[in-house]
């Protein structure tokens, strides 16, 4: 098999100086323009490396394409909020609009590689507008990857391949032994030619100590030159403190938020006791991240504060920060340690909103986010039956209302999970009539979405589509900007047959949210469903630009093209997917659909082979695989492999027809007379073709008893 690689047309500069890095970075920019930005998290946290490079170029791009910054508007302010009063913001959701005490619904996990999505799109755009200005390309500078947010790392993995290098490319700084993430270490072994560096030559360092020193702080603990490093190792605590007390103080004239989630926050956290204001500005900064689903800075920032605030003299700091961690930890699959935090709360104090909270975590926890071998609906049933217990118990009447109904909603998704959705619709409906009852109009707007959100969910499970839809409706009439509405009223109007309503829902969805492949690979769905076939294979064809490695899409893709006869790209995309998957059924199928449409039997047949050693239940295969044996004239060999695809997909009318058709012609009339009726029985038969054919067999049926 041939590989898709390409000579790598980034560069991985490693070494230990960062000046040695920059001058080769120069180097490389000869015939281009450079930009440099430093990646450590140390100076503004999440986005370090992409908010910089944003404030540097997004006032020029507004002005000479307006357009462009407004239609990546929601990923440019969420990694450099300081832009606010350039860049108009995007129509609010009901999430991003909702205030700490009422925020309710949390991002997911994958909101950050949408962003990174979406900004390399936005950067692409922005290197060729340059290129073409200045007539020579882009070229910009991460350096200090290896210290980077995951959120930088995220986007670099993406930028290594999705940038458009004659217009883009990238040059990566780390030091000379990098601990990277996998996906990043692979992307650039993949996509960035590597060049090791050495130190640059020894100068004598006049300065003194305290010269020194002061380097290290005004670095903000970035900097990798060792005399300032052992300055700073060497000094006196007390001067140290002092020194971080005063870089915190002049980052904050600045007055730009996201130095309050990098170098604040790291001097605030060497400065000695905090302040009761600097403890609040630790936890503010600690909850923005979380509602921005920047988790692993959450987590930081959080464990700066378990570790900063005395859990018995600063009981609620301690607990609100131990909170805001296990939450983080939770969102990104790190169960069992959040599990531990929660627990620890529980047993070291008795306030009841600490009970109530974490009952309802762990309850979470054991019906849907622990992996599937940890969960326990029975336990979980236990934990919310204890935080709605404790929420009926507050003594203010709109607190006990709204808790109430929270926790049990909580409990409407366990009783899902337990497979009562009835009780759960009741649940769920309840809670939105006590609401409506007892709370004043427009308080917890994002619950009452939630709420009404989870029934049109119920009521899809449940089968009753024409209520999901008036539910739907309802919920965009609350929240009209949140994407995975749209998704999901799409999905619904799908399967309701209404393709166009989803078709309609699918393009508003795109308008309101960097990438989200799952989107256009259901859209994707919907447009070949309903005759659009060359829309739905650009779809497809984005969705793995997005994500090369998203099988289902390949396989449909690849599927879609064999359809339209186009089996010269069908197998590029087959290629492209049995590199990323070798061995995989469904991809040695479908090599053996390319085959049978280039008319070689032999290669189709060795494919399905492959496919069913690799999964002896692919039915997909067993049934194709007939076809070839039919042609053959070995039709024992055809009934055997769709008796074979019967027992695994179960009743089906097109294998019943194609095996009466085999039984027919090896004279087997009654068999074939048999499957033809059963097929007859079915949904889906062409019962034009079975009722043809049965009449054949019943004719041939009788002439043979009669000889």
């Amino acid at each position: 098999m041939s590989s898709n690689r390409q000579t790598p047309r980034h560069s991985w500069l490693s070494g230990p100086d960062r000046t040695v890095r920059a001058a080769t970075a120069e180097a490389l920019a000869a015939a281009g323009h450079l930009t440099t930005v430093d990646c450590h998290r140390r100076l503004r946290g999440p986005y370090t490396a992409a908010g910089s490079l944003l404030r540097a170029i997004v006032p020029e791009v507004l002005r000479t394409r307006a357009a462009l910054v407004a239609r990546h508007a929601i990923e440019i302010l969420s990694v450099a909020p300081e832009l606010k009063d350039l860049v108009d913001a995007p129509p609010q959701t009901l999430t991003s609009l909702a205030s700490p005490t009422e925020r309710t619904r949390y991002y997911s996990p994958l909101r950050t590689r949408r962003i990174a999505h979406g900004l390399t799109e936005f950067l692409n755009a922005w290197a060729q507008e340059a290129g073409s200005t200045a007539g020579r390309p882009q070229l910009v500078l991460f350096d200090n990857l290896h210290e980077a947010d995951p959120t930088d790392q995220e986007l670099i993995t993406v930028l290594l391949r999705r940038a458009r290098t004659e217009v883009l490319t990238i040059a990566i700084g780390t030091n000379a032994s990098p601990d990277l993430p996998d996906g990043l270490a692979q992307a650039l072994d993949r996509h960035a030619r590597r060049t090791e560096l050495p130190a640059a030559p020894a100068a004598p360092d006049t300065r003194v100590q305290n010269e020194l020193l002061q380097a290290y702080i005004t670095s903000d603990g970035t900097s990798d030159i060792p005399a300032e490093a052992a300055a700073y190792r060497n000094a006196d605590p007390r001067l140290r403190c002092g020194l971080h007390r005063v870089r915190a103080v002049e980052l904050e004239e600045d007055d730009d938020w996201s130095l309050r989630l990098g170098a604040i926050a790291y001097h605030r956290a060497h400065a000695g006791g905090r302040t009761d204001d600097e403890c609040r500005d630790l936890l503010t900064a600690a909850d923005y991240c979380l509602r921005m689903g920047y988790y692993d800075a959450a987590i930081e920032l959080g464990g700066q504060g378990r570790d900063s605030f005395d859990p018995v003299a600063q009981e609620r700091l301690y607990c609100v920060a131990s909170g805001k961690t296990a939450q983080a930890l939770g969102a990104l699959g790190r169960t069992e340690e959040a599990e531990v935090i929660y627990r620890e709360l529980r047993g070291r104090y008795t306030d009841p909103v600490v009970h109530m909270v974490s009952s309802y975590a762990l309850s979470m926890l054991y019906t849907r986010i622990h992996p599937a071998e940890r969960q326990d609906s029975d336990l979980a049933k236990q934990y919310v039956n204890n935080s709605i217990a404790i929420a009926k118990q507050l003594p203010d009447p709109a607190d006990r209302a709204f808790h109430t109904v929270f926790h049990e909603n909580g409990l409407a998704l366990v009783e899902l999970r337990r497979g009562n959705p009835e009780t759960a619709l009741r649940l769920v409906t309840e809670g939105l009539a006590r609401l409506d009852r007892e709370l004043e109009p427009g308080k917890q707007s994002l619950h009452r979405s939630v709420l009404l959100h989870n029934r049109a969910q119920v009521n899809v499970a449940l089968g009753r589509l024409d209520e999901a839809l008036e539910d739907f409706n309802g919920v965009l009439a609350l929240d009209p900007y949140y994407p995975e509405y749209y998704c999901d009223r799409a999905a619904l109007q799908y399967k309701r047959g209404d393709l166009e309503a989803a078709l309609a829902d699918y393009d508003q969805a795109a308008t309101l949210t960097p990438p989200i492949h799952e989107l256009y690979y259901n859209r994707a769905d919907a447009r070949a469903a309903a005759g659009d076939t060359d829309g739905a294979i650009g779809d497809l064809r984005y969705v793995l630009e997005l994500e090369p490695d998203y099988l289902a899409a390949r396989v449909n893709l690849v599927s879609l093209l064999i359809d339209e006869g186009d089996t010269e790209l069908a197998s590029v995309q087959l290629a492209q997917g049995l590199e990323l998957h070798p061995g995989e059924p469904d991809l040695l199928c479908t090599r053996g659909l390319i085959a049978m449409e280039q008319d070689d039997a032999d290669a189709a047949l060795r494919a399905f082979d492959e496919a069913l050693a690799a999964d002896p239940l692919r039915s997909a295969a067993l049934a194709n695989r007939a076809v070839l044996h039919y042609e053959a004239g070995d039709h024992a060999a055809a009934v055997a492999d769709l008796t074979r695809a019967l027992e695994v997909t179960g009743d089906d009318a097109d294998l019943l027809y194609n095996r009466g058709f085999a039984h027919q012609a090896a004279g087997s009339w009654r068999a074939a007379i048999a499957d033809y009726r059963h097929a007859l029985d079915l949904p889906g038969a062409d019962r034009d073709a079975v009722e043809c054919q049965l009449a054949e067999c019943q004719a041939a049926l009788a002439v043979a008893v009669a000889g």
